[in-house]
This record gives C-alpha cells, structure tokens and sequence, in this order.
C-alpha cells in the first residue's frame, strides 16, 4: 500500500512531514498535553498512593513528565533505528501497575524502605526494557505466540486485576481509617464518574478530550468545600529539581523481575497497534517496508525510553493510544508537532510543585477517575477478543487463562505452600493468565477448533 493522497484523507490539515506554523503547532501540542497529562501522572499518583511512597511523589511526577517529553521526541524524530517517525506521545504506561505494585509490596513486606521499594522497582524496570529491545526486531515473526487471543485476555486481566486498587480509592485509600467507605468519600467518587460520563458524550471535541481532567477538577472543588483538602502541602514542595540518574539506587530480584517482563512482551504488541491506528489516522501506509520500518522503531523505541525512564526515577513508558483521536480531532498529524509537545512535558518536568498540586486531589476523587480508566483498559481487552470469531479452543484458552488469573487474585491463599519463587511469579495474575494462554494457544491445535456461531441459514 503506497501513501494516501489528499483527498483520502481530507480532515488532514497537516500532513506526516508537514511543518505548521509555530501558532497552530503549539495549539495542537497544547490539545495532546490536555488530554495526556492525568494519564502520564496518574500511574504515579496510584503507585506512590499504595506503597507509602510519601514526599518522594511530587519528584516522581516532575520525573514522569520529563521523560515522557525526551521519550515523546525520540519517537516522533526518529533518532537512527529508533522511533516510529509519527507523531505518537509517549507515557507512563498503565499496563505495569499491578506487577510493579505486587513488587513493592514485595520489599515493603520485608521491611524495605520508600527508596528500597524504588530501588528494586527501577532495577526490575531497566533490565525488563532489554527484551522489548529484543522483540522489536521480531515483533512481525511473533504471531504464533502473541495472538490477539493472548493480548486481548491479558489486557482484560490487567483492567480487572487493578479496579481493586481504584476502587480502594474510591473508598478513601489505603490508611483512611474510619473514613474508609464514608458517604462523602462514596459520593465524591461517584460524582468524578458522572462528570466524566457527562462531557465524554458532548458534541464538542474539547469537552470530550478534557472529560476525565473536568471530573477531577470537580471532585477536587467540591472535596475543598467539605474541608478534604490540604492546600498547605503545596508551599512544602520545592520549585525546581535536576532530573538524577539513578537517585535511588539499583536491585533486582529474578522471582519479582517474571511478571513486569511479561508485560513487556504484552506493550509490544499494544504499541504495535497504536501505531498501526496512528499510521491509518495520518494517511500512512499500513504494509509494506515503511510501515514495518516504522513499527519496528516504534517499540524499540518504546524499550530504549523504558530504559530512560528507569534510569531517570519513572515508571515504563508507552505510547498512548488517546492522542490519535486528538489528530483525528485537529487534523494535525505533522511530527513536528511533536517537538512542541516534548518541550512543554520537558519543561514541566523540571518543576516538583506542578507534581505536587497533583497530590492535593484527595483519593476517592482520585479513585473516581481511575476506576473508569482501569476499567476501560478491561472493556479494551474484551474488544479485542470480541472482534474474533470464538471457536471451541478459544472458549477453552479464554476460560482456563481467565480462571486461573482471577482466581489467584480473590483466593491469594491457595498458592501459599508452593516455593516462595513460585509463589512470587504466580501471585501476579497477569503472569498466570498470560503464561497459561500462551500455553494452551501452542499445545492446542488449531483444527479443533469449531465455531460457536451458528451458520447463516
């Protein structure tokens, strides 16, 4: 497939290599920014939340937006064989949430400190980047293992498997106390999903894009009137930071390092898609050497600025799928635009008190927010495998993968007597459901499968 012209794609302002002027280049930028910010801190926000990361937080968030900003030109320049050359943002990704939870909870159980916790999460995150370096350069050869069977059922796990942890903070969040399930607290979350409900079904493109941002802003008005928020923490955040190598040390531990390298093989395939989705959306081509050159770059790219995000203090970075429909939106899809958006996200980066004003949202407005983005990951998954045809073996590779997966999560207790190595693998469930759909895909074969469907009469 060769390059569409002009009049296939005519919402198209700006084209791939196009350079607008500074004026409606930084207007874009500014509408990628807007519907990508909650979604670059909030992993933070949740991790920093769960495992009592305390006053290392704000520096966490000024880190995740510095580099989502190296991260987002790397991969809209293309620097040698890294980066897809479109203009695709980078973020702290979602999908690792619930294995880097499960291996802070892992150090903190054994006494280990906030910087102890990061220190091994950072380690695990480096060294994991490497296999989705590796995977790149096979990404178009992987098919027979990562089907959309696989993807679509880790992806729904990954959603289920963390609306416990927005739904905690909906409640209120870890140490609430006696105000854990309060009906304000109830009430605020409910009242973050219903603005979002709201302005994620107006006419207007903005409203639309900006609905999660409008819901916490309303939550966190209303939080202020009932006295839930804290102001005075903001003046104890410092102004400026310099990005740190390194700052808290480097570990690693095999036993917990298996689950955060299984979603490294699910987020290549993910960025696979964005990119494909990107690709159609700017009128690029879908097949053929430019595209697979460009896919190929694009999750090397995502491994080397995991890699990055690592050394710099973050959590693994993606490329985030919300930021096509903003080019389906503006009609922008110049990569130079691109540039506009990691000078804003570097720069914003360099100041701990933007990170700081993040903690003023109290968690069930907090939890309000994610427990609609948590599950729109799971209702992502379930997409995915809705859109195949569901024969006998893949109700068998769906059932047994999703039994397992869950089951570990509401009955943690029954894997308690294997090895402690076993056990740390295991406890995860996106690591068992994966494991075993990966599993059941190669040893069932393909010729007994028998549609469920019924044929046309």
């Amino acid at each position: 497939m060769t390059d569409l012209s002009e009049k296939d794609h005519p919402h198209l302002i700006f084209r791939l290599t196009d350079t607008p002027p500074p004026g409606p280049a930084f207007l874009a930028a500014f509408q990628h920014i807007l519907a990508s910010i909650v979604g670059i801190v909030t992993p933070t926000l949740v991790i920093g939340g769960a495992l009592g990361l305390g006053e290392h937080v704000p520096y966490l968030i000024a880190m995740s937006m510095f580099v989502s900003g190296v991260a987002t030109f790397i991969q809209c320049r293309r620097i040698g064989p890294v980066g897809s050359g479109l203009l695709s943002l980078q973020g702290t990704s979602f999908a690792f949430l619930g294995a880097i939870l499960a291996a802070g909870f892992g150090v903190k159980s054994q006494g280990g400190t906030p910087e102890d916790i990061l220190a091994m999460i950072f380690g695990l995150c480096l060294v994991g980047c490497l296999i989705e370096v590796v995977l790149s350069q096979f990404i178009d050869k992987m098919d027979r293992i990562i089907t959309p069977t696989v993807t679509g059922i880790v992806i729904t796990v990954i959603g289920l498997s963390l609306v416990k942890v927005g739904f905690t903070d909906f409640a209120g969040g870890f140490g609430a106390g006696d105000q854990f399930g309060s009906p304000l607290n109830l009430g605020l979350g409910l009242l973050v999903v219903a603005v979002i409900v709201v302005f994620s079904f107006q006419k207007s493109p903005m409203l639309r894009i900006s609905a999660i941002m409008l819901g916490l802003i309303a939550g966190l008005i209303v939080a202020a009137i009932f006295g839930k928020v804290d102001f005075s923490s903001l003046g104890s955040q410092p102004v400026f930071a310099l990005p740190i190598p390194f700052k808290f040390g480097f570990s690693f531990d095999f036993s917990l390092f298996i689950p955060i390298a299984f979603v490294y093989l699910i987020t290549a395939i993910e960025t696979t898609g964005d990119l494909t989705a990107n690709s159609i959306i700017s009128g690029e081509p879908v097949e053929g050497p430019t595209y697979l050159t460009r896919i190929k770059g694009g999750v090397l790219a995502d491994g080397v600025n995991s890699g990055l995000a690592a050394m710099f203090n973050t959590f693994p970075n993606t490329t985030f799928s919300q930021n096509n429909g903003v080019i389906q939106m503006t009609g922008v899809a110049s990569r130079h635009v691109g540039y506009y958006i990691a000078g804003i996200l570097v720069v914003l980066g360099f100041f701990p008190i933007i990170g700081g004003a993040f903690l003023l949202l109290p968690k069930s407005v907090l939890g309000g927010a994610t427990l609609v983005l948590f599950g729109s990951i799971a209702v992502a998954g379930i997409r995915i495998l809705a859109s195949q045809k569901i024969d006998h073996r893949k109700i068998y590779i769906m059932a047994i993968s999703f039994g397992l997966g869950l089951g570990v999560t509401l009955v943690p207790d029954a894997i308690k007597q294997l090895p402690d190595i076993v056990q740390k693998v295991f406890a995860t469930p996106i690591t068992l459901s994966g494991l075993a759909a990966i599993f059941l895909s190669l040893v069932i074969p393909e010729k007994t499968g028998t549609s469920v469907e019924q044929p046309a009469q």
